[in-house]
């Protein structure tokens, strides 16, 4: 069935990419053009994959402008697939999965179980420590991931396998 769902999926999704950091986002204020690493992998990744990038962005960790961001995303008709890099940690200043977990319609759990699942294999048992999930919102697929590179590469391979599929089921 699964099989079925990716063959009739759109072979082709439309991603925007957030990411989120404060110091980041200082540096840009400041003027400067902020390395976003993070970014630049799940852009080139979605872009490989065959997929449109119609956008990217950089946000602090604040809580109301993730929202907004969201809010924004989620409206568009141009955007299929949005996926954060940063915020999905423990400290004080994670606060992406805050954000965003309230808006969504529908949550999809078991993304950040197959996450950590990978992910413990990379890094350990420190795995346990991400909150990476995914959800609806407003028929379009969002994904938070943790900030680092080799994380963002392992999201993006689990998402790139699956979007087909995903999409096909929410629309």
């Amino acid at each position: 069935m699964a099989h079925e769902h990716r063959k009739h999926g759109p072979k082709t999704a439309r991603f925007y990419i957030v990411t989120v950091s404060t110091s980041r986002y200082r540096e840009k204020a400041e003027g400067k053009s902020p390395a976003d690493e993070s970014g630049d992998v799940a852009v080139s990744m979605a872009a490989e994959a065959g997929h449109i990038v119609v956008g990217r962005d950089l946000l602090p960790d604040d809580v109301y402008m993730i929202r907004r961001k969201v809010l924004e995303l989620a409206s568009r008709d141009d955007v299929d697939v949005v996926v954060f890099t940063g915020g999905t940690g423990i400290t004080k200043t994670d606060v992406t999965i805050e954000a965003v977990r309230p808006l969504f319609d529908k949550e999809i759990e078991g993304f950040g179980d197959v996450f950590r699942y990978y992910s413990i294999q990379e890094v350990g048992t420190a795995a346990f420590l991400t909150r990476a999930t995914a959800g609806i919102i407003n028929g379009k697929a969002f994904f938070l991931l943790p900030g680092s590179p080799n994380s963002v590469r392992t999201g993006m391979r689990i998402i790139l396998q699956e979007i087909s599929h995903v999409l096909y089921l929410i629309r």
